[in-house]
């Protein structure tokens, strides 16, 4: 009896999606080149159960069932390539390769290009949850060749998270790239709330002098409410954790972030499409300033600011702070969504942008009740230009804009970095404000590059050269947008 799907890559992940697919009653081939790390897990975790242990490539691919359906759970790059050049001469036209690792999406879109040409399908899938999400549910985004989806429809929606009536939080998100690039933006996402929670968490450190355990409460409060959410629960329960000499665990971890890299391709790839993602890019900088740590350290003893004093009421604040947070981490969204929608139009996609918040309700880091909203926003108005504009963002985001205002002012008459709080303030009061200062921005180009100007006075698309000095004659650069 053959296995009706194979994993290649034995680690963390790749084991637990295996065990996953078992328990939901699929037959599964794993196969790693460290054949050691097969045979261990053949032997241990999955004792017993309906998984086969493969020792090279060929036995492998010959286990499966016809259409193979290969899934490789291995680090992005080079490692992906060398796989699926190693796989396919084993294969017979329609088997289905599928890669769940943190691929750059564009890698993703030129594998699935060549192995349709060589008659073989393709899907290139996020999987988000971590060790446990792929154990227990994840969420999954797949893209790619759209005929594979009938063929892995069965199992990934068996193995995935499930929210609203038994609704998994998977389904076909479009083509080439589309699934790795949606699991890139949940990443960038996922990137803004951490660095929103952890500038909340310093505030209340470091300007309200709380210990861990008095915000642990805080997080408490916040995880029962309209800020529930994975990264709040996990957040609280952090808190609340002691190392053995009785002293909080937290307090002795370095301030060092890391990071692997979807963030940054968050942010490059919203260069390329011009969308302002003003919050997740502080995000990205905020982990790498938190790497310049003994910089930091020898700064600290020669660059001077003020001593961080509150005098007004705790309670108050507190509250404040939990809105400024809802307000911010309502603007991450929405910067996450329109470079959503700016890639498809840029790229052919045709997104679900209700059902990827669906996808996102479950398994997955970035799962919150938040996400709810956003699909029945997607759901009042499939066309959406802005999730600001919606009727329930629009109210939220009045009624919470004061108190992120009073904390970021707090936060930097105190001295206090907020860069995230402050970009979602910034591109808020951007996006509203109906005359920007541009317009001297486009004078400046236009004094010392002839880049040309539109007027206020005259139709849009009409541009104009002034020879502001009187010695630069008339004749004007060429229009183009980067």
């Amino acid at each position: 009896m053959k296995s009706q799907i194979g994993l290649i890559g034995v680690g963390v992940m790749g084991e637990n999606l295996v065990l996953n697919m078992e328990s939901k009653g699929f037959s599964v081939s794993v196969f790693d080149i460290a054949k050691e790390k097969v045979e261990k897990f053949v032997k241990g975790r999955a004792n017993g159960k309906n998984i086969v242990g493969c020792s090279s490539t060929q036995e492998f691919v010959n286990s499966l069932a016809r259409p193979r359906k290969i899934m490789m759970m291995v680090p992005a790059g080079k490692a992906v390539d060398e796989i699926i050049n190693s796989v396919i001469p084993f294969l017979d036209k329609g088997d289905i390769l599928i890669d769940g690792g943190n691929t750059h999406f564009p890698d993703t879109t030129r594998r699935t290009k060549m192995l349709e040409e060589k008659g073989f399908l393709y899907i290139g899938t996020g999987v988000s949850g971590g060790e446990e999400g792929a154990l227990l549910g994840p969420s999954i985004m797949p893209g790619g060749s759209e005929a594979a989806w009938k063929s892995v429809k069965p199992i990934f929606q068996a193995i995935a998270a499930k929210v609203d009536d038994d609704v998994p939080c998977c389904d076909w998100i479009g083509e080439e790239g589309a699934g790795h690039f949606v699991k890139m933006v949940h990443n960038g996402i996922e990137y803004g709330d951490m660095q929103l929670i952890c500038e909340v968490y310093d505030v209340l450190r470091n300007l309200l002098g709380m210990n861990t355990s008095e915000m642990y409460n805080v997080f408490k409060e916040w995880s029962e409410g309209e800020l529930k959410s994975y990264l709040i629960e996990i957040t609280r329960d952090i808190l609340a954790v002691n190392d053995e000499d009785g002293l909080p665990l937290l307090n002795k971890i370095l301030d060092k972030a890391g990071q692997k890299g979807t963030g940054k391709w968050t942010v490059i790839t919203s260069l390329d499409v011009a969308v302002p993602l003003t919050l997740i890019t502080e995000s990205v900088f905020a982990r790498v300033l938190s790497s310049m740590k003994d910089e930091r350290v020898i700064a600290s003893k020669i660059l001077t600011g003020p001593k961080p004093n509150f005098s007004g009421d705790r309670k108050i604040f507190i509250d404040e702070l939990g809105k400024a947070l809802y307000a911010a981490k309502i603007i991450s969204y929405t910067q996450g969504y329109q470079l959503m929608r700016a890639a498809a139009n840029e790229f052919g996609w045709n997104l679900n942008y209700g059902g990827i918040a669906l996808m996102w309700r479950g398994g997955c880091i970035i799962r919150s009740v938040f996400l709810g909203k956003i699909k029945e926003a997607f759901d009042r108005e499939p066309n959406l230009s802005n999730l600001l504009l919606d009727p329930f963002f629009k109210e939220k985001i009045s009624d919470a804009q004061q108190s992120l205002r009073n904390v970021i002012a707090e936060a930097v008459i105190n001295g206090i970095p907020t860069p995230a709080l402050s970009s979602a303030l910034a591109y808020y009061d951007g996006y509203r404000t109906e005359n920007l200062p541009a317009n001297l921005l486009q004078a400046q180009r236009d004094y010392f590059g002839a880049h040309q100007y539109e007027r206020v006075d005259k139709p849009r698309g009409e541009y104009f050269h002034t020879n502001w000095t009187g010695r630069g004659g008339e004749t004007a650069s060429t229009v183009y947008s980067a």
